[in-house]
């Protein structure tokens, strides 16, 4: 079985040296590999992931991507970037009480049209707004 793969980051990322650091440290010759520059949504090291992750998605026919995780967490904010680079629509399960004002991963993940569901109890579900299907979480 052959594994597919989007290709929508921006590699390879370049890697810097860090020479102030070094001379504060008084240490070894220091890098850093720059995976905030893979161009997906202010980048991150999870975009190489959701190449394979959103490829299979294609390829199994899917409409939606659902993924989980903190109010601010930055897996789902490059999930609702490729969801929306790519036409799926996009369900962030989030954890934790939301602002009255969505900001930083919050106000990406709205812009990009994520749908937002909280505070999943035992048995929790709802109809996307695109496709009109059903999730259940249980």
């Amino acid at each position: 079985m052959a594994v597919t793969r989007l290709r929508f980051a921006h590699l390879p990322t370049p890697v810097e040296e860090l020479p102030r650091l070094r001379q504060a440290l008084g240490g070894p010759r220091l890098l850093i590999k720059r995976d905030d520059q893979t161009g997906l949504a202010f980048g991150g090291n999870k975009t190489r992931k959701l190449e394979f992750l959103v490829a299979e998605a294609r390829d199994q026919g899917a409409k939606s991507l659902i993924t989980g995780g903190a109010l601010q967490s930055n897996h789902c904010r490059q999930t609702a970037a490729a969801a929306a680079r790519l036409g799926f629509e996009c369900i962030l399960v989030l954890t934790g009480d939301s602002p009255e004002e969505p900001s930083a991963n919050l106000l990406l993940d709205q812009l990009f049209g994520a749908q937002r569901c909280s505070r999943i109890s035992t048995r929790t579900s709802f109809n996307t707004k695109r496709t009109g299907q059903r999730f259940v979480f249980a």
